[in-house]
């Protein structure tokens, strides 16, 4: 029998809470006795969600705001206790190529994807060594693993995520801090909704939570899904690169013709 969330946390906090997979990780643990510091940049959409549980307190934050993220893991903690695992979710996508590549897009990518979570990690950091526990989990993306067409701005983000984890797993286990990487492939969610173009095995997000809690629980390095398209992006990833490139024009860019 699976044991429960509170019975392996009590205070998570989640950035990124106010849709998609965020939300549905909160409602989740909310349902399953733990207390959750739910954050995002919508005030209103939090207060939607802190009305569906009485579990979920709202905490509206920008994560882009170095002050801001540490004066709220202050007051979560000062209020709710001890952040025993934080979910960094909070991610904006903008799809781009070469053609319509945006400086600004890619600032703002890695603005939220990659500098939101290195400003939690430096909030939460020391309470947690303090501690001696803490669970940190990054939320990346198979993206993450190489570069793809399309995801010029969101895929160098993620790749960065899934370094940083990388660097201080091995260091924060010394403090008995565990770090966590999850990798999702594509999500029915309000960020996805724009994209035209296939999305090969796409799953619902309240299954994603459902994956998401269940991999975190484990305590393992990474949490990745689904498995048929991880798998083919880590075969990807050991591609030399010519072949790597050659199948990114021909088979993952359909309708793009090769010049020269």
């Amino acid at each position: 029998m699976t044991s429960s969330p509170a019975a392996h946390w009590k205070i998570v906090w989640i950035t990124g809470a106010s849709s998609g997979i965020g939300r549905d990780v909160a409602l989740q643990l909310a349902r399953a006795g733990v207390r959750v510091a739910a954050s995002a940049r919508s005030a209103e959409a939090l207060a939607k969600l802190a009305a569906e549980h009485p579990a979920v307190t709202a905490y509206p934050l920008d994560v882009t705001d170095a002050a801001a993220v540490m004066a709220t893991v202050q007051a979560i903690e000062a209020q709710l206790g001890g952040i025993d695992l934080a979910i960094l979710n909070a991610g904006v996508w903008h799809p781009m190529g070469a053609a319509e590549f945006s400086g600004a897009k890619a600032i703002d990518s890695m603005a939220v994807n990659y500098f939101g979570i290195t400003n939690a990690v430096a909030a939460l950091v020391p309470g947690m060594i303090a501690r001696r526990a803490g669970h940190l989990a990054f939320v990346s993306s198979v993206a993450g693993y190489r570069g793809l067409p399309k995801a010029a701005g969101y895929a160098p983000s993620k790749a960065a995520v899934i370094s940083l984890a990388e660097v201080l797993k091995p260091d924060l286990a010394a403090y008995g801090v565990t770090v966590t990487v999850i990798n999702p492939g594509f999500v029915e969610t309000p960020m996805t909704s724009v994209n035209r173009f296939p999305m090969p095995f796409i799953i619902k997000s309240e299954d994603a939570a459902q994956r998401m809690i269940a991999g975190l629980k484990t305590g393992r390095f990474e949490v990745a899904f689904p498995w048929q398209l991880v798998w083919l992006m880590k075969l990807l990833r050991l591609l030399p690169y010519p072949w790597f490139f050659w199948y990114a024009r021909r088979l993952l860019s359909p309708g793009r013709k090769p010049q020269g």
